[in-house]
């Protein structure tokens, strides 16, 4: 879901008699299990990734509060508005892991953003779909954050080390988010019609969006045998999709709602169920900036940033007179003042 259409610098795949020495060495370490450090050597394509997929991954956070932070005040009790609200600020911390785990290395934060803003870096599709009710944030919670889990566990195993130990502090926290939206989702599914019809509205919505959240199939992602070998990423889109389609169709089963494909069907031979391809045509037209909610979600960022320069202003006024007063009582200190 973090590397939706993020393409991998350079041609390909190189062999080892094409790598230089170092390259060589760093292939090495990769291929050894290593955890690839700030200060360490890397290929420029290497870091070029990193940066477009951390990025990619740290956007989707922040924006990832906006379809949920609208229900705050709307949560039919105090206990589901506490909760939300404790999600909502989580997802900010998220954020701000990936964004420092980026800057590590040498991008800044603003750079990030600038991209972000002018539709350059990209972040989950999933966040350019409303949440009509209630409902939809039990389902965000359960089907959306299920599926960044199923994402993020296999991240704890990428070559990176910022990125792999932001994942770890991130997979618990996320965690709790699907348990509260499958939480909600029992509540629903067992109550009265009207709140069963809604639940299932929900899932009918969300159910392929979400799939598409682990990106185009890998016969069409063409970038991501160079991110594969680099243990950028260490599985699939395919099966990251199957192993979330495994493990949620018997949660909703549990819950007694109909899954929205009609040809879901359990395959012994693989081990697990086959089901239809989401609509890619509709994918790509998210991605390109054409969704339900695209314009909105982005609008919303880029006029919290605007909104939020006056505080930046101040910050960096306060930090630089704090400096000079620093500074001058040390050159007082010395006795050199000019």
């Amino acid at each position: 879901m973090y590397a939706q259409m993020v393409k991998t610098s350079g041609s390909g795949v190189k062999s080892r008699s094409e790598m230089g020495a170092q390259e060589q060495a760093f292939q090495a370490r990769i291929d050894a299990g290593d955890k690839i450090e700030p200060r360490d050597w890397m290929p420029d394509e290497y870091r070029k990734t990193l940066i477009r997929q951390i990025g990619q991954h740290a956007h989707s956070e922040i924006v990832g509060q906006l379809p949920e932070g609208n229900w705050i005040t709307r949560a039919p009790t105090l206990e589901r508005k506490a909760i939300l609200l404790a999600k909502v600020q989580d997802e900010a911390g998220h954020g701000l892991y990936l964004y420092c785990a980026a800057e590590t290395l040498g991008v800044s934060r603003d750079e990030l953003l600038t991209e972000l803003h002018a539709g350059r870096m990209k972040y989950s599709s999933i966040f350019n779909y409303p949440t009509l009710n209630w409902a939809d944030i039990g389902a965000v919670g359960w089907l959306v954050d299920g599926a960044a889990i199923v994402n993020q566990v296999a991240l704890q195993r990428t070559s990176y080390g910022p990125y792999s130990r932001a994942m770890v502090r991130i997979c618990k926290e996320e965690s709790f988010h699907a348990r509260q939206g499958f939480v909600i989702m029992m509540k629903m599914a067992s109550g009265t019609p009207a709140q069963r019809a809604m639940a299932q509205d929900a899932l009918d919505r969300l159910w392929y969006p979400s799939l598409m959240m682990f990106g185009p199939s890998d016969k069409d992602s063409v970038h991501s045998e160079q991110s594969m070998a680099w243990k950028i990423k260490v599985k699939s889109n395919d099966e990251l999709r199957q192993k979330y389609v495994d493990q949620t169709i018997p949660q909703i089963e549990y819950l007694g709602l109909k899954c929205p494909d009609a040809d879901i069907r359990w395959n012994g031979e693989k081990g697990g169920y086959d089901f239809s391809e989401p609509d890619w045509a509709e994918f790509y037209e998210v991605i390109k900036g054409n969704g339900p909610c695209n314009k909105e979600r982005l609008g919303a960022r880029v006029k919290a940033w605007d909104d939020g320069e006056w505080v930046r202003d101040g910050l960096m006024a306060h930090a630089q007179k704090k400096a000079a007063a620093k500074h001058a009582a040390a050159q007082e200190g010395s006795g050199n003042v000019e």
